[in-house]
């Protein structure tokens, strides 16, 4: 047999506000993902007449689909210095595994000319049936949804739940980890999604919101904790990071995603963008303390309902660790 192994790089190019996934296979011998380089004028990284910039492998993933492996890069430029297109350097520096992030991935699956799948002929009736729907007037997606579990799970990502949201044609799934691997699975978990999708001509829409009118947006709530929030916590820990949190709140919406104004409006189970606040089971607000957490004696994890569904994941971690290390 062949000893050569096909390996699918991963980055994150240099358009904004939020950047674009790039790929590109590679096939070698080699036991481990060597660095390799690209055309980073091609990808807003770099001028023409300078235009080699780096990839450096930082995590690794079984391929699920045709690749033996998945490799997720970090960006240098051709003097080998961190790009400053790379939010990942930052993030690696502060964060550690003692940090646990549950990201719920919300999005829209779209055809061919943009629309909602389902909107096709027109407005859908309102939301109230889509949400973990069931039938075909319900719900739109499914395939592609379970399909991408599994490919997910494969590779090594730990996808906790999915389910269909409240929008028809909207979706969310729930990816867990540890420290910085917990942004780079959920990267890695968007591209899945995409390359899956493309084979049934589907487009992935991650715009806060998509829809205007009398439709819930499209987040990515973070829910968060360090191992003093799970094991030695108190309503009075609590209290104090939700208050440290919203001393940066503003901050924090420069690094949450573009055009979050338009889902933040305090409707749709959202806190308005230009206030904070925080609450027990509260899902108006910009931070909610799970009733599980006072459950258990105020042993648990905050949920951050702030961050867009187009939020770079780097980006929140380097937020939030920063703000409460």
């Amino acid at each position: 047999m062949s000893d050569m192994k096909v390996l699918e790089y991963i980055w994150l190019d240099g358009y904004k506000p939020e950047p674009s996934l790039r790929s590109k296979i590679k096939v070698t011998k080699d036991e481990t993902p060597p660095d390799w380089s690209f055309d980073g004028s091609s990808t807003q990284q770099a001028e023409g007449g300078s235009s080699d910039c780096l990839l450096l492998p930082v995590q690794t993933y079984d391929g699920p689909l045709f690749a033996d492996s998945l490799v997720m890069c970090e960006v240098q430029t051709g003097e080998h210095e961190t790009h400053v297109s790379n939010m990942r350097a930052a993030a690696a520096k502060i964060v550690t595994d003692e940090w646990w992030f549950g990201f719920e991935q919300e999005y829209f699956f779209t055809d061919e000319k943009g629309e909602p799948l389902g909107w096709e002929n027109g407005t859908p009736r309102p939301q109230g049936d889509y949400y973990c729907g069931v039938g075909a007037s319900n719900v739109e997606g499914r395939e592609i949804s379970e399909l991408h579990l599994e490919a997910c799970l494969e590779a090594g990502i730990e996808l906790t739940g999915t389910n269909a949201e409240v929008a028809l044609g909207q979706w969310e799934y729930q990816c867990f980890g540890k420290g910085i691997k917990a942004a780079d699975d959920l990267w890695v978990s968007r591209y899945l999604l995409y390359k899956i999708a493309e084979d049934f001509g589907v487009g992935v829409n991650i715009h806060p919101k998509p829809k205007t009118g009398d439709w819930n947006g499209s987040g990515m709530h973070t829910n968060f904790s360090n191992d003093e929030m799970r094991t030695n916590g108190s309503e009075s820990l609590y209290t104090s990071l939700c208050e440290k949190l919203g001393k940066v709140h503003d901050d924090a919406i420069i690094s949450y995603g573009s055009d979050n104004d338009m889902r933040l409006t305090g409707l749709h189970e959202t806190q308005s963008i230009d206030k904070f606040s925080y609450g027990i089971s509260d899902r108006g607000a910009s931070i909610r303390i799970p009733i599980h957490t006072v459950e258990h004696n105020w042993n648990g994890y905050l949920e951050d309902r702030r961050p867009a569904s187009n939020a770079d994941p780097y980006r929140i971690i380097n937020h939030i660790v920063g703000t409460l290390s």
